[in-house]
């Protein structure tokens, strides 16, 4: 499964390393794009393209309005993912030209191997396999006639200036993976046997990292400088280990939320297909910051303190932290009366892709976005959150 065909490959030979980098970020050709793509421009957003003629023909491709929504948005939030995926790769992941445009921080590699020693190779294919979902996507949405996703007039954001990443995209990144704030409650949700937060909207799943849940972090050297201290740069690879698994466990609950939804036997295919994928770089990411070594570092820049405790030990320990419990354990599910069951949590249909938005946007991933690209992925977001199947 490549992100690539003969046409795209004969076009790459002549091309440099930042030009197939954007090819492949972009998904589909300009040409592709400028017919049929989202109309997006400084400060103008396609109001009207969601709700008209070009979303309209997508029932006449075999897609109702909903699906074509249903779709768009996951094709929006792979993108993203692809963007800082590619920055990860960059920096930490293999180099070839499968993956395009970074050379590698051989001390930031060092670090996350520190958690596993394929974290480069797994860094690569979770990198290569985000850039095949919105390639799909948006390729699948054109071919029905229905508007795909370009977010290319937001890629604007500075990112890392550390050796390893392409120079071609510094100031072109369409995410911020240097002030984070990371929401680890997903460990504990996944170990509870008592609770699902579709039963139990109100209950508070406690942090396997509560310092992370607070203030900015960076998950990425920002400069050579913060690879200078061996504790702080570890301390950013394991932000990164535990940033990896929190953003896959988003995509683990939003396909099977959004497949609920959809009409057509073919927009449900593709939601249930590339769901699993998600299922797979979760539990792999969960298991590896499992690994995270216990330290305490602060960052000599904000002057933000980071503590990555001993998770097996007081006052953690017991099975609801427990480094080596990477499946789902049972908990109850649609009603209490029925038995626990190992399953994805939460999955509950309303307002999903509208939450998947905010968990992101809380997270610090768009920190110094423009207003226009919030309100084109609000949009994209209601759109989702409106599909009703049938």
């Amino acid at each position: 499964m490549k992100a690539t065909n003969s046409t795209k490959q004969s076009s790459n030979s002549k091309r440099n390393a930042e030009e197939r980098t954007i090819k492949s970020i972009g998904g589909i050709s300009r040409r592709s794009f400028l017919g049929k793509s989202l109309a997006v421009g400084a400060g103008t957003i396609g109001v009207g393209v969601l709700g008209g003629s070009r979303i309209a023909e997508a029932s006449r491709g075999g897609l109702t309005t909903g699906d074509a929504a249903l779709l768009r948005f996951p094709a929006a939030l792979e993108i993203l993912e692809a963007d800082f995926w590619i920055q990860y790769n960059e920096l930490g992941g293999i180099q070839d030209p499968e993956v395009p445009g970074g050379t590698g921080n051989p001390l930031y590699t060092a670090a996350l191997a520190v958690l596993d020693a394929d974290m480069a190779q797994y860094v690569h294919d979770n990198t290569d396999d985000e850039i095949t979902h919105h390639t799909f996507l948006n390729a699948y949405l054109a071919s029905k006639g229905a508007a795909p996703v370009n977010l290319d007039p937001f890629r604007t954001l500075m990112g890392s200036t550390a050796t390893g990443v392409n120079p071609n995209l510094i100031g072109r990144r369409l995410t911020n993976l240097t002030q984070l704030t990371v929401d680890t409650s997903w460990w504990t949700r996944y170990l509870d046997d008592s609770h699902n937060p579709d039963l139990d909207p109100n209950h508070i799943f406690p942090q396997a990292v509560p310092t992370l849940g607070v203030n900015q972090h960076t998950a990425i050297p920002r400069t050579d400088a913060d690879t200078t201290d061996p504790n702080f740069l570890q301390a950013i690879a394991n932000t990164a280990g535990f940033h990896f698994p929190t953003i896959e466990q988003g995509g683990n609950s939003l396909y099977p939320s959004l497949a609920l939804r959809a009409t057509h036997e073919e927009a449900l295919r593709i939601l249930i297909s590339i769901g699993p994928t998600e299922t797979m770089h979760f539990q792999t990411w969960s298991d590896k910051a499992g690994n995270a070594p216990q330290l305490t570092a602060v960052d000599p820049v904000t002057g933000v303190s980071v503590t990555f405790p001993d998770l097996n030990s007081p006052p953690f320990g017991g099975e609801l932290f427990q480094t080596n419990l990477i499946m789902p354990e049972p908990c109850p599910f649609l009603d209490r009366s029925l038995p626990i069951v190992s399953i994805i949590r939460p999955t509950k249909t309303d307002g999903v892709a509208m939450g998947a938005l905010k968990f992101l946007t809380d997270m610090g991933l768009f920190i110094g976005q423009s207003p226009a690209f919030f309100a084109l992925m609000k949009q994209l977001a209601q759109a989702a959150d409106a599909a009703r199947r049938g």
